[in-house]
């Protein structure tokens, strides 16, 4: 039986909550050298917030792979990728950094009995509890209920998965109205707008407030570290309140 007001709230990850430095990039560099055997020229941009499958495959056409090669090292690829990352896990405790009031921020959510906290990211599933794990922050988070890369490499679409999981285990419909996400990025943005949900911008990556707010974020802040501000901004935009 869903309890009644209950809305989703799905955390991005990278910049949002945490940031791993090179980690990612020294991780692709491993994971293209050992399937195309030769080092990569070109790396993903940094930060853009898009999914692991669709960098993969923009690393390997930037580096010269033949498109029809694509099809047949793409999934290596996606499959060696959290071992490598797995490899790094000491690396991500002793260079990752917690973002400014993540931690206060995820326990205030998880605190609201009304909300149920989750992730939607472009990280695959391995990949994305490592980074949580090396930090404790899966313990703030629903990780069966999330949308994950590995479910889908657009990303938009991530938000019917968490939805469709989160009613499957909750009963109850998940919908644009008690959806939020909340994230550093455009891709963050266009998750909500074109997946289903609103969209809470936080600028601690790298795109600006104005950026964020250009692109169709429904509320935009500075950090994470103004706690009360978050919860009144999720609780307005999903249009709950606590059960009496």
């Amino acid at each position: 039986m869903a309890e009644a007001g209950r809305s989703l709230v799905l955390w991005d990850i990278d910049r949002t909550l945490l940031y791993v430095g090179e980690i990612d990039r020294q991780v692709y560099r491993e994971t293209f050298a050992e399937i195309v055997g030769r080092p990569a020229e070109r790396l993903p941009a940094r930060g853009t917030g898009v999914t692991m499958p669709l960098a993969i495959r923009s690393l390997l056409l930037d580096n010269g792979v033949p498109a029809s090669d694509v099809p047949r090292l793409l999934p290596r690829m996606v499959e060696l990728l959290p071992q490598r990352l797995a490899a790094h896990q000491e690396d991500l405790r002793e260079q990752g950094v917690l973002m400014p009031g993540a931690v206060s921020a995820l326990k205030a959510v998880l605190e609201q009995t009304h909300f149920v906290p989750a992730v939607v990211t472009g990280n695959l599933k391995p990949n994305a509890l490592l980074k949580l794990e090396a930090f404790g922050l899966d313990a703030f988070l629903d990780t069966e209920i999330g949308g994950y890369s590995s479910d889908d490499e657009h990303r938009p679409a991530l938000v019917a998965v968490a939805q469709k999981r989160a009613q499957a285990k909750l009963g109850g419909a998940f919908t644009r109205s008690n959806t939020v996400i909340i994230g550093d990025s455009l891709e963050d943005v266009r998750t909500g707008v074109e997946g289903g949900a609103s969209v809470i911008g936080i600028a601690s990556g790298k795109t600006t407030a104005r950026e964020l707010a250009s692109a169709g974020a429904d509320a935009v802040l500075d950090s994470l570290e103004d706690v009360s501000r978050l919860l009144g901004k999720i609780t307005t935009l999903t249009r709950t309140s606590p059960k009496r």
